[in-house]
């Protein structure tokens, strides 16, 4: 049944509580009861009332509805609710209850309202659709409460991130001993981290005049720039700008991500005020000045002072400040070199006028905000002195190895790992003179270009190498290597390492030992004691005859193990000195370089006084030979050109002995963590040392080593050939320097697995190659220009020593007047084969280690040798492999554990 009908009006003064009444007397149906006076039943007709239906026909003096709208409002209020009394109070405020549009009993509830009201309720037309100023408001702070909360929220999540490894990788700068920069190399970035109070105050105050000038009082970020940034990537326009210090330290040293991305600038936003909070403004100065790119391959402000003005950071002036300052831009177009080939625009004089103008605009800066005074700034009115960029290919000649040289004596006599090390950060201070080894490679290079040729010569020339050193001394500094042609394309350092005997250049040590500790059984007295010895003089006499049996100590003839007798030969298979038993003295046998003499002095000495005899000298014993076979004392060890020079310097320092070492000092930004510290051993009384010397002099004044001779100079040195002519070494001294010169021929082809000494028989059209050719050659064109300028000094007066052994009438020896070309003499006995405990650096088929018959050309048969302990634990490019040519990694030290 329809609900529109009309309740009639209750009778008058019927009131509230008669409704009331009216209510409780309902039915338990939950319909309204009638009201008084009304009738009807549900069975009546539309238009009378009905107790039931709830709905009533009007009275007489029921108002009609007015209009449909208002039927419609009645119908909306539902039969449901509950009505109010017919004289209450009508919706629109009529106490009578009798205005129009009023129903019968309580007025309608009025609808829910909603929380956005929009589309507006109630308003019509474009009306409805403008939203209110209470909708407009409410919205605007929601928003910014929003922002607020995530912002606090993202605050509170975000840390700050570790400094990524990128931003702190480094090179290291190595040092010539003048101070002067040689290279900077080692890491994967040039870049060297120095501590804040290293940064120049004007470097810090250039970048906060020309790129954050409230650095430091800001929060770390600029609103209005972040603004402009971030409107113009939405555009997709440039991203640069808007960045405070904060911001570009976090971008370049912390976020390690250089993308131009929305959401990298939001982490980037938030890290930077998080760090802005937390880190001080110092270390955010420094973490950016050493992170920043400079151009020019150098990333920190370091690495760019060193880079533009060849100079450290902490020396720069405020004019290179502002330079430097300028090259943050962008060093494409700011480098006063130019860089045309990134750019056709980017000439040299356009980066020059926009470096010049971006670096007085920061000068006026300065002084604009109170940082530099202007009298300071009338200074700088022109670019500053500014050198050319170095190509990159540093290590190329003799760089390289030098480099690898003090590479690892660091890593191996300090306590900084070959991890830390390859980190970077570090300057290391060397001992190199880089005019000594300029030097040095010109004497090598002269020598190579007038005489070898490998194109026309190929069978004997080809794959001919040197090696050489040059120590002080007085200290055992190295002053100079030459370790190849150029360390990019060959890669083995021959001054470190060859492999290569040194022949004949061992005898010295032979000679110090039968000083120092004396020769046994001098008398060849069968029954005395080892224990009892004799200390020889340079005047003792030993047989220079050819094919000479050696004997042990006690007369009796030495055999192999085979018990076959040894013949021991000599240079050229000669004779030397006058018939019948050819006896000749320690002095002259070292100027003629008689084998037979010293091998059997060292069986008089002893073997093993022999090799401590080398060992004091500074040869390292992982380049020893076994010292249980005679020729041990005519070189058959393979000591480097380092340690060769070292141990002669010994004697030139009358017995004090000094590891060569080739660095002085290494500092990082914390300081300074290592200095060289001299260590200085008694290896000879000064008697022994400067007996030695007096008797080396003899070799260079008048015997092979004449071509070594220096103008104005005393000189002393030894000349050493090697069985097979496989390789010749001159090494000799002043009071002032040592110097060791090697010279061999091996195919140096990395590919080549077995790679092996050959002979030098014709090489540079020369019948065969002696010390006292092209190594001593070499050694007197370095050594002239090496010495030029130094005060001339003398070598101690010897002291006599010992006593002159085998001292019997005898005629006067005739020596042979120079070291003579002739083949290697055939053995008179048969030549077991017998391996060493050293490696054979050669598989010709010339004389073993028993090979007496067979000789050393000047010293020393074709045994092998491990070669100068210790390389570099990080060696550089392709490491050689196979035999006679190894780095030399056994003993753990370059220097062999000292330096």
């Amino acid at each position: 049944m329809s609900e529109h009908r009309r309740k009639p009006p209750q009778p008058q003064g019927g009131g509230r509580a008669a409704a009331r009444r009216g209510q409780s007397g309902a039915s338990s149906s939950g319909r309204r009861a009638a009201p008084r006076g009304a009738s009807g039943s549900p069975s009546d007709p539309y238009g009378t009332g009905s107790q039931e239906s709830g709905s009533f026909e009007p009275q007489d003096d029921a108002r009609p509805y007015e209009g449909r709208a208002a039927a419609r409002r009645a119908q909306r209020t539902g039969s449901s609710r509950r009505r109010g009394a017919d004289n209450g109070p009508d919706r629109r405020g009529d106490p009578s209850g009798s205005g129009p549009g009023r129903g019968r009993g309580r007025a309608a509830a009025p609808g829910k309202k909603r929380l956005i009201d929009y589309p507006r309720a109630g308003k019509y037309g474009a009306a409805r659709w403008v939203p209110s100023w209470k909708l407009v408001t409410g919205l605007f702070i929601g928003f910014m409460g929003s922002m607020v909360a995530i912002a606090g929220v993202g605050y509170a999540l975000v840390s700050v991130p570790e400094v990524a490894k990128t931003a702190q990788a480094q090179n290291n700068v190595f040092y010539w001993a003048d101070g002067t920069e040689m290279v900077s190399t080692g890491g994967e970035t040039n870049r060297q981290i120095i501590n804040y109070d290293q940064i120049p105050k004007a470097m810090r105050y250039a970048v906060i005049s020309q790129e954050n000038k409230t650095f430091e009082t800001d929060s770390g970020i600029d609103p209005k720039g972040i603004a402009r940034a971030l409107f113009n990537m939405a555009r997709g326009g440039e991203t640069q700008g808007g960045s405070t210090i904060t911001q570009q330290y976090v971008k370049n040293a912390m976020l390690d991500d250089q993308s131009q991305t929305i959401s990298r600038k939001f982490k980037e936003i938030f890290v930077s005020i998080k760090v802005g909070a937390t880190v001080p403004k110092d270390q955010i100065m420094a973490g950016y000045l050493n992170s920043a790119y400079y151009g020019r391959s150098a990333y920190g402000i370091q690495a760019a002072a060193r880079a533009y003005f060849n100079k450290d950071a902490i020396d720069l002036n405020p004019g290179e400040c502002a330079f430097l300052s300028a090259m943050l831009k962008g060093a494409t177009y700011y480098d006063p070199a130019g860089a045309v080939s990134l750019d056709t625009s980017a000439t040299a004089l356009a980066n020059q006028k926009r470096a010049l103008a971006q670096m007085q605009d920061t000068l006026d800066k300065e002084v604009e905000y109170g940082h530099l005074s202007a009298t300071e700034r009338a200074k700088y009115t022109k670019l500053p002195k500014w050198q050319n960029p170095r190509s990159n290919s540093d290590l190329r000649g003799q760089v390289g190895y030098l480099v690898d040289l003090a590479k690892a004596y660091v890593v191996n006599n300090t306590k900084i790992s070959a991890n830390d090390f390859q980190q970077g950060g570090y300057s290391v201070y060397t001992t190199f003179d880089k005019k000594k080894v300029n030097a040095l490679a010109a004497s090598v290079q002269k020598v190579e270009k007038a005489n070898i040729d490998p194109k026309k010569r190929p069978d004997t020339d080809k794959y001919v190498q040197f090696g050489g050193a040059s120590v002080d001394p007085k200290t055992g500094a190295i002053k100079a290597i030459y370790g190849g042609d150029d360390a990019t394309k060959h890669f083995t350092d021959n001054a470190d390492q060859t492999g290569a005997q040194v022949g004949s250049t061992f005898k010295p040590f032979v000679l110090a030992a039968a000083m120092e500790w004396g020769v046994r059984d001098p008398d060849g007295t069968p029954n005395q004691s080892q224990d009892e010895r004799t200390i020889a003089s340079s005047k003792s006499l030993y047989s220079g005859k050819n094919k000479t049996k050696i004997k042990n100590y006690d007369g009796t003839v030495w055999t192999d193990k085979d018990g076959k007798e040894w013949l021991q030969t000599n240079d050229g298979s000669e004779n030397v000195g006058t018939a019948p038993d050819y006896k000749i003295s320690l002095r002259e046998a070292m100027r003629l370089s008689v084998n037979s003499a010293y091998v059997q002095l060292g069986m008089d000495v002893g073997l093993d006084k022999v090799k401590q005899s080398a060992l004091s000298a500074g040869i390292l014993e992982g380049s020893l030979a076994s010292s249980a076979f005679p020729s041990f004392s005519i070189g058959t060890s393979d000591p480097s050109a380092i340690r060769m020079a070292g141990a002669y310097a010994t004697f030139a320092a009358s017995g004090k002995q000094n590891d060569p070492y080739s660095v002085t000092k290494v500092t990082s930004k914390d300081g300074t963590v290592f200095t060289h510290k001299a260590n200085t051993k008694d290896a000879y009384s000064s008697a022994v040392a400067d007996n030695v010397t007096d008797v080396l002099r003899t070799v260079v004044d008048k015997g092979t080593g004449t071509s070594a001779k220096l103008t104005g100079r005393e000189v002393a040195g030894k000349t050493g050939t090697t069985d097979g002519n496989k390789s010749a070494w001159f090494v000799g001294y002043t009071p002032q320097l040592s110097t060791s010169i090697g010279m061999f021929r091996m195919d140096d082809n990395e590919s080549n697995k077995n790679r092996t000494f050959l002979q030098m028989y014709g090489t540079g059209n020369q019948k065969k190659i002696h010390g006292a050719s092209f190594p001593a050659e070499i050694w007197h064109d370095y050594m002239e220009t090496a010495l030029k300028g130094s005060p001339v000094e003398k070598f101690p007066t010897p002291e006599p020593i010992g006593k002159t052994l085998n001292d019997t009438p005898s005629p006067t020896p005739t020596p042979t007047p120079s070291e003579t070309v002739s083949a290697t003499p055939t053995p008179t006995t048969p030549t077991p084969t017998m391996t060493t405990t050293s490696p054979t650096p050669t598989e010709s088929t010339s004389c073993g280690v028993f090979d007496w018959n067979c000789g050393d050309d000047d010293g020393g048969t074709d045994t092998g040798g491990t070669t100068d302990g210790g390389a570099s634990s990080t060696p550089s490019a392709t490491e050689s492999t196979g035999s006679g040519s190894t780095r030399g990694n056994e003993n753990g030290n370059i220097f062999g554990g000292n330096g």
